[in-house]
This record gives C-alpha cells, structure tokens and sequence, in this order.
C-alpha cells in the first residue's frame, strides 16, 4: 500500500477510465482518414486525423478529470459498510484531527480494500468496443473501395463557353507552354510572381510580361482585347515574349497567324485592383467642438491614417487661428508635418499644441485638420480629415454695466418651470441658516425673477402684453392678505370651489373699494390695467345712454366690454377652451402671489401659491382639446415680371419624372427585348431579329460608359463577345439576357385598364340609360 491510498486508488481508476475511451474512440481514426483522403486528398487527410486525435485526447483526459476525491468517497462508502462512511478521513490531513478522529481514520486504512475489491478497475464495454470496431473497419473498407471522380475541367473565364474553343487537332497549330509574369509597381511592396494561369488579377500599373511557345512556329502572335487594345508579340528564339502595363481591366484572346488554323479562342481575364486612398481616423478630440478652460495650456491631437499598400511616413497639420471679432476679424494660417509610428499599412500621428506659444486670446478659435498622402509613386493620393475647432469663449457681459434695460435673461424663460421654481425655493429656505441675509434676499429675488418669466409666458397665450398689473384683485390687497389664513390648496381632484371663493371674499372685503377707485383714476387718465397709453377710442364715454340701457345690468362681460381692456379677442386668441382659459388665469393669480413673496425675501410665503399654481397647470396640461385661430392663407405675390414673357427656363413638365416619354433610349431594355424568345423564333437560324451588330456595338459603348452600374462588367463583355461570335447559340442567347435583365430601368406604374362591364354591370347600366331617356 502507497503512502497515500486514497492517491493510489483514484489513479487506478483514472487509468482504466482513460483505456476505455482509447479502446472505443481509436479506430475511428482510420476511418476518418481514408474518407478525408478520398474526398478531399491527403494533405486534407492529415489534417482532418491529427484535429481527431486532439479531440480523443481530450475526451479523455475530461472523463479521467470527472473522477476526484469525493467520487472516490462516495463509491467507497456505498461499496463497503465497514468503513462506516468515515472514508472523507483519509483525504484531511491528520495534524487537524481531534485524538478520536485519528483513531478512526487509523481504522479505515487498516479496512481499506485493495484496487480490484474496491471496483476501482472498472470492466470493459467489450460489446461496445466489438462493435465500434467492426463499423470503423468496414467504413475504412468502403472509403477506400469507393471509385475515384474525374477531374473536374478549369475554366479560366467566368464567362460563356463557344463552340469555337474545342480541343485543337492533331492537324491545327498548338499551344505547347504559356507564362504570365507579373511586376507590382514597387509602392506597393508586393513581390513579383509568375505562373500558367492567362488570367489574374493585378494591382493597377503592374506590368505584365506573357511567354508563349506554340508548335508548329506561327508566323505572328497578337493579344487582342475585347476593347480594342492590341499587344503584339515579338519573336525570341522559339518563344513569343510581350508587355504591357495593367491599366484597365479587360478581356483577351490569342490571336496566331499561321498556314495550321488556330481554333482556341477561349477569353482570358485580367482584373485590375484600383489603389484606394488613404484613410484617417480622429483619436483625440472625440468630438469636433472643443472649448477651452482657463487653465488649459496644450491641446493634445493624435489620428490614425492607413492604406492598402502604404502610408507617407510624414503627415500635414494644417493650423488657422482667427483674431478679433465682428468686421475686424482675421485669419492666420500654419502648416506642420507630423511623423507617425507604425508600420507601412498603419501609422499613428500624435502631437502636443501649445496654446500660449501661438498666441490665442479670449475669444480666438484655433482650427485643425490633418492631411496624409500614400506611397504611390508620381501620382500620390491624398485625403483630408474633418476640421476640429478648439474655442476660447469670450469674456460674458457684465450685468452691472449700466444698460440693464438692454441686457435681458433669456435663457430662465426657456429652462425654468413651476416645478423648478418650488424646488430652488425649497432648498434656499433650507440653505438660509448658512446664509447672510442680503445672500438670502439676492436669491429669493433671483426666484421671483424666473416666476415673473414662467407667469410672462403663461399669460401670453391670454393675450398679456407687459407686466401690468396682477390679474385678480391678490396682487393689489397683497398686504391686507397677509393676516389672512393661507388660501387652499385646489388640487387637480380637489372640488373645494366654495373654499377659494370665500377666501377671496375675505381679501376683497378687506380691500373695500380701494381697486375701483384705483382702476376709475387709470381710465380717467387714459392708461388700462395693463400699463397702456394708447387710447381705444371715444366708442366707451358715448356708450353710456340707450347702448348702456339696453346691455344687461351687472353682467361681467358687458361691464368688461364697456369700461374695461381687454386683449384676450375672440377672433385672435381661440387656442383655449373657455375651461381652460378660466384655469389658467387662475394659475397666473397665484404666480403673482407667489413672486410677490419672492420679492419681498419670503420664499416660505412663496410655497403655497407656487404649489397651486403647478397643480392649475398640471390640470391645464390636461386640457382635452384646443381651438386654432381662423387665418387666411398667405400665398407668396405674383411676380408681374415673368409674365406673359414667353421665357420657358426652369419651366419643366409636370410628367417630368414620372411618365418617361420614351423608353426607347434604355439601350439594356431594347437588347433585352430583342433577345427574347419570340424574337429568336421569328428569327429563324439567321441572326436574331432586332438584334443587330450595330446594337451589340451600342451595348458596348453603354457599358464603357455606364461599368459603376454593372457588378461584373467583363462578364457581361464576354457574354456579348460569345453570343456575337455565335448567334445561333441559344446558351448564349438566354445567358447574356439572364445578365441584362438587372440592368433594365423598371418602367415608371401605369393606371390599370378599366375591365368590361358583366351582365350584372350591363344590366345596371341599362336601367341608368332608361331613367335618364325618361
């Protein structure tokens, strides 16, 4: 017995659990290789055995890893009574043990069985491992009985195959050998290579060298493009050498004059990889806009510029500082060159400005854009990034320079609110045993300043013009309402109407008389409750006789119509309902309340009209219908200068964009038509009808002009070139319109024609016709 029994009995277990997966997992690895081998050849079956023995590994060493210490516990426990489950004993270490767990633990080794009666050899799946055995064998077997494919033949074009490119006879002039070597220009870093292959696909100004041996000797040899272009081939020894500089893509045949004819005509492609510009990526600033603190001294920069075949090591920052302000303002402009870090492909520009050594003032902008160029020789793309602007704000007014009427807040009309108001009072009272006094009074001054701009914009929707005075007889009585109890809360739920208004009874009565004589002596002077000078004519002192006599007595409106002014007009105020309205001048009563407090430094006399007036426009807000005002439409004038002048510039047609006139100028469409099948039946054997040489040249110069709309324009050349070359071949025909028929401009929808009329139709319009000839 080891040292460690527990140790000793957990490996023996661990062993034949690992020889268990080996014996049912290994020969599948034969398997797998001949069928990897078969279908997809050995270097893929090589790879397909050894990703299959990792995997078995695996499995393995999990499914030894499952068995620890406390499944070792819990088996021998289960399997031997005697160790009177105190087999956890042995796995705690014996220093930590109390004297009576020693003894036990002592014991248990003493009843400890050995590996073969503790069940730690676990029995082999012998049916198991039979039977995987023979299924692995036998697909071995079959994967490597099975009949080898035929190769399949390359195409060295994605394009139609012709007749015309059959195997040459042994009586017709061959191609033995062909080479194309290919040179990228040396901006792009790429190595020269060269292989059989006709067909490749190059970066753009690559040189492209061919090697052609032919048997018998031709006497020429010629490239010929489908674009016109032509390389001729010049003799060296027994082979025919020509070169040419990769432009444009393009597709070309061999063209050999000799007394042998020459059969193969197959399309060979070239493909040009344009050089793309050069891409910048802004790190720091994140954002377009900076500006700067006072405490701010450098201003750090850095981008990231890349491209396909390499960066310029140096970069350009350029710099434009303005200075002044107004009609005076002035421009400065600075160029640096940045060097970046990087590789070829991916270079990192960083740079530290220093705000004080260029100069910049309050007020300045200093704006920055970054300019990289590539590698490529001669001909060098560049790129510019957006502009970043770092602003240092100018100096605020002061407010205390003497031109208060001037100087307005704006920004409290657009951003306070009722609810904000209550809170800035709230925590002012609560900030005002830290404060002095004439602290606390600025403060609550400054709160009443943005009430009276919520009530101002409140009120114009009831047509208040100035800040008059208060609309209710509140404001006026402010101080004989001081003593007052404070007036109710009316919620939106609230109904306590009859509460209110005995709360303003109490403040009219207090008040007596004193708001009609003040109001008598503004009419006598001319001025209404809202501040005006302007007069509203002599229709109200000519009113008193037979008009006054006739109106009702003691109705509001008529005295309000009479002796009062008002701005809230029918016919030029309707966007509230009378409910609303009603609610609302309730709420601008209890905001003149609540900055009348403001004013006088007593924010806590401030909160109850403030909280009724933020319930009256939480209610408002919930108003469930609005009246839009009745105005004319305001068309723009006639301009008498245009007319009747015969000048028809601008002047397009209304169909214009809508119902093409013609579709006959779609040249895809017209050769799409004329491809079609009725077209080729009327043809016959000859050429298709409609189908012309002429159109097929039209094609092409359509697709010279239009190669951004088409995704494969030398397919599409091809497809030209073989049904040319053929017209005949219906292949041909119904490919080259498989490839036109995206390119076709969908004509413009068209109203359906009116069907005829069934019986039940018929005979309703007969009935129609009787009536009316009655």
């Amino acid at each position: 017995m080891s040292r460690d029994p527990v140790a000793g009995l957990l490996a023996v277990a661990r062993r034949r659990r690992i020889a268990i997966v080996l014996a049912l997992a290994l020969p599948w690895l034969p398997a797998v290789a001949a069928c990897t081998w078969r279908w997809q050849g050995a270097a893929a079956a090589g790879v397909a055995t050894a990703a299959a023995a990792i995997l078995i590994a695996a499995l393995a060493w999990r499914s030894a890893r499952a068995l620890d210490s406390r499944w070792l516990q819990r088996r021998l426990d289960a399997a031997h009574p005697a160790l009177e489950d105190s087999s956890a004993l042995l796995s705690t270490r014996a220093a930590s043990l109390s004297p009576l767990a020693l003894l036990q633990r002592e014991r248990v080794l003493q009843r400890l069985p050995s590996p073969d009666a503790a069940g730690m050899r676990f029995p082999w799946p012998r049916a198991r491992i039979a039977a995987g055995a023979v299924l692995a064998i036998a697909l071995t077997a079959a994967a490597l009985l099975w009949p080898p494919q035929p190769p399949q033949p390359s195409r060295a074009v994605d394009a139609v195959a012709t007749p015309a490119a059959a195997d040459a006879g042994p009586g017709a002039l061959q191609l033995l050998e062909h080479t194309l070597g290919i040179t990228p220009p040396a901006y792009t870093g790429l190595p020269p290579r060269s292989g059989s292959a006709l067909d490749a696909r190059v970066p753009e100004g690559a040189v492209l060298a061919w090697q052609l041996r032919f048997a018998p000797m031709p006497a020429s040899v010629a490239l010929e493009f489908l674009d016109g272009r032509r390389i001729a081939l010049r003799r060296e020894g027994d082979d025919w050498r020509g070169e040419a500089t990769a432009s444009t893509p393009g597709l070309y045949r061999i063209v050999a004059t000799s007394p042998l004819p020459w059969a193969d005509d197959t399309l060979y492609r070239i493909d040009v990889a344009r050089d793309r510009p050069p891409s910048i990526r802004v790190i720091a600033p994140a954002q377009n806009l900076s500006l700067r603190t006072p405490a701010q001294r450098h201003w750090t920069l850095a981008f990231e510029a890349g491209d396909d075949h390499g960066i310029a090591a140096s970069a350009e920052m350029h710099l434009t500082m303005t200075e002044g302000s107004g009609e005076n303002i002035g421009f400065r402009d600075e160029v640096r060159r940045l060097t970046g870090r990087g590789d070829r492909h991916l270079k990192r520009f960083e740079h530290r400005l220093d705000l004080d050594g260029l100069g910049l003032v309050e007020g300045d902008d200093l704006i920055v854009h970054f300019v990289v160029r590539d590698n490529r020789a001669g001909r060098a793309q560049s790129t510019r990034s957006a502009s970043h602007i770092l602003r240092w704000p100018p100096p605020q007014a002061r407010a205390d320079s003497g031109i208060d009427g001037v100087l307005q807040r704006v920004l409290p009309a657009y951003f306070s609110s009722q609810r904000q108001i209550i809170i800035d009072a709230e925590a002012l009272i609560a900030g005002q045993p830290r404060m002095r006094p004439e602290a606390f009074a600025a403060g609550s001054d400054s709160i009443a300043v943005d009430q009276r701009l919520l009530r101002l914009r409140y009120g114009q929707f009831l047509g208040e013009e100035s800040e008059g005075a208060p609309a209710g007889p509140g404001a006026d009585t402010a101080a004989a309402a001081e003593d007052l109890p404070p007036p109710p809360m009316l919620l939106p739920t609230n109904d306590a109407e009859d509460e209110a208004e005995a709360w303003r009874d109490m403040v009219a009565a207090q008040a007596e008389d004193g708001p009609a004589r003040t109001a008598g002596d503004a009419h006598a002077r001319g001025d209404d409750a809202h501040g005006h000078d302007h007069d509203h004519g002599d229709g109200a002192a000519a009113s008193t006789g037979t008009e006054a006599a006739s109106a009702g007595f003691g109705v509001a409106g008529d005295v309000l119509e009479e002796f009062g002014h008002t701005h809230d007009i029918p016919e030029a105020a309707t966007l509230l309902d009378p409910k609303t309205r009603s609610l609302l001048r309730r709420a601008l009563g209890e905001m003149w309340q609540s900055e009348l407090a403001l004013r006088q430094a007593r924010p806590r006399d401030a909160l109850p009209p403030a909280n009724r007036a933020l319930a009256l426009v939480k209610e408002i807000q919930q108003a469930d219908r609005i009246y839009l005002a009745r105005t004319g439409t305001a068309l723009p004038p006639v301009d008498f200068s245009r007319r009747l002048g015969g000048e028809r510039e601008g002047i397009t047609s209304r169909r214009h964009g809508l119902v093409p006139a013609t579709m006959d100028d779609d040249v895809p469409a017209a050769v799409w038509r004329a491809l079609g099948p009725q077209a080729a039946a009327a043809a016959g054997d000859g050429p298709a009808d409609g189908v012309s040489p002429a159109d097929l040249a039209a094609l092409q110069a359509w697709l010279s002009a239009n190669e951004a709309r088409v995704e494969d324009p030398l397919s599409l050349l091809a497809a030209v070139d073989a049904f040319a070359r053929d017209p005949g071949c219906d292949d041909c025909r119904q490919h080259l319109r498989g490839l036109l028929w995206p390119l076709v401009t969908p004509p413009p929808a068209a109203p359906a024609p009116r069907t005829a009329a069934d019986g039940v139709g018929r005979a309703y319009l007969d009935a129609l016709r009787g009536e009316r000839s009655e």
